[in-house]
């Protein structure tokens, strides 16, 4: 899961293991650990603090689809409460042939207090 620098951070519902980017240096550096390896789930949220987006972490996405490199993921699941964000997100990166579902307000992520963190 990437994003969410909030004090009260998301996390999933179900207690499933997730590692957990807060920046979006952090998210692109956890995209460069599995890079090779099969995501099933892959979740984004667009705003991430202060002036940081995820917008970097997408590019990198972007760049491997148009290397012909697309990551292996599943699906890209974008939980943002940003409706512009999110919608942006979701076409760029449907255009470069993502699998994305738009989960705003999704039952599976909820908040906590302390999760599982990179970065």
């Amino acid at each position: 899961m990437l994003g969410d620098r909030a004090p009260h951070l998301r996390s999933f519902v179900d207690g499933r293991d997730a590692d957990v980017a807060r920046t979006s240096a952090a998210g692109v550096s956890l995209l460069t650990r599995y890079r090779n390896l099969r995501l099933d789930e892959l979740w984004l949220d667009h705003d991430l603090g202060e002036e940081d987006t995820i917008w970097p972490v997408v590019e990198v996405l972007e760049r491997a689809a148009f290397e012909e490199q697309r990551f292996d993921i599943g699906a890209i699941n974008i939980h943002s409460a940003n409706p512009a964000g999110a919608g942006k997100m979701a076409q760029a990166l449907r255009r470069w042939g993502y699998r994305v579902r738009v989960a705003a307000g999704s039952a599976e992520v909820a908040y906590r207090e302390q999760p599982p963190a990179i970065g």
